[in-house]
């Protein structure tokens, strides 16, 4: 595994160049403030109207409207939600210049299809490993947040040179940036968020909680036994490894891990996995995402809701209430 530093990578590609960010969520509010601060000539495309004028404005960082914005730049990033990026990009790509660096935070829309790049198209990828609102006070305090780079197309030979550039720029250059492709960084990361820490963790979560009330322990012991400790394992697998991390906790703890948690996590689980997995690569997830879409986001506001009405949401408040 080639790992690429600050040191390793030439800021050069990048001199001289407007990068438009298309979309001002979590990503792409931390990525034009880093890109800004880099002294990258940066600006915001927006729609008329849109509500996030103000604040990208607010943070010092120019606006334009989204056909201006990119007719502008020499690199355009598409960091909107993966499911209304086709329809960005059949609204701007008669405004993209011949030979634009078309960049993306997530391999979702080019590998299953959403978006077809034109070919005269630089398409690059480069996916900061975690959420925004951590890539930027990585930044703030002089760190880094590890990225992953792929390059789909390169229609001038400077699309590597110009997605490491971005990388150090936007900070993932003092971490370390990896090599990947866009199908890989999206099955990997779609894998993740189905099967392991934004789907399987909050499950198992719950049904533990749900489980010790159901055994008559009080809703605050519960949350406290099964969500509240979350964080500490988390720190001392991100110090130490998992290895590490089971050679500083009490043998008491230990020894219940190793005899309870492959029962939990068992050959069928791994099964499930390995199908979730499979679904994901047969472009099942992606067309989920497409109806979900089209919807308007029906299931995820009925989940939030339900998450919402929750025994174990009600027992975090009053615990955070009282801290």
């Amino acid at each position: 595994m080639e790992m690429l530093r600050d040191a390793d990578i030439d800021p050069a590609p990048l001199d001289g160049k407007r990068v438009a960010i298309v979309g001002y969520g979590n990503q792409g509010r931390a990525q034009a403030l880093n890109l800004k601060d880099s002294g990258i000539d940066v600006v915001v495309a927006l729609r008329g109207g849109s509500g996030s004028t103000i604040e990208a404005e607010s943070a010092g960082l120019p606006t334009a409207l989204l056909e201006e914005a990119v007719a502008s730049a020499d690199v355009v990033m598409m960091l909107a939600p993966d499911e209304v990026h086709a329809a960005i990009y059949g609204e701007i790509e008669p405004n993209i210049r011949e030979s634009t660096a078309l960049g993306f935070s997530h391999g979702l829309s080019v590998r299953f299809g959403l978006v077809k790049p034109r070919r005269d198209l630089d398409v690059f990828l480069l996916a900061p490993k975690g959420p925004g609102t951590a890539l930027r006070s990585l930044y703030l305090k002089g760190k880094g947040m590890i990225g992953v780079w792929a390059v789909e197309q390169d229609a001038t030979d400077n699309a590597r040179g110009i997605a490491l550039a971005y990388g150090r720029a936007i900070g993932c250059g003092r971490a370390g940036l990896i090599a990947s492709s866009f199908a890989e960084e999206a099955e990997a990361d779609l894998f993740n968020e189905q099967a392991v820490v934004w789907g399987g963790v909050p499950e198992l979560l719950i049904a533990g909680f749900e489980t010790l009330v159901e055994g008559g322990v009080s809703p605050e012991l519960a949350y406290l036994e099964c969500v509240g400790e979350l964080h500490l394992i988390a720190e001392l697998i991100e110090a130490r490894g998992i290895a590490g991390m089971k050679e500083v906790i009490s043998n008491t703890a230990e020894l219940g891990a190793l005899l309870g948690g492959k029962r939990i996590i068992d050959e069928s689980v791994r099964r499930r996995m390995a199908e979730v997995l499979a679904e994901v690569r047969a472009g099942r997830f992606a067309d989920e995402l497409r109806k979900e879409e089209a919807s308007g986001y029906r299931r995820l506001e009925d989940e939030r809701s339900k998450a919402r009405s929750m025994l174990l949401e009600a027992t975090y408040q009053r615990l955070k209430r009282t801290s």
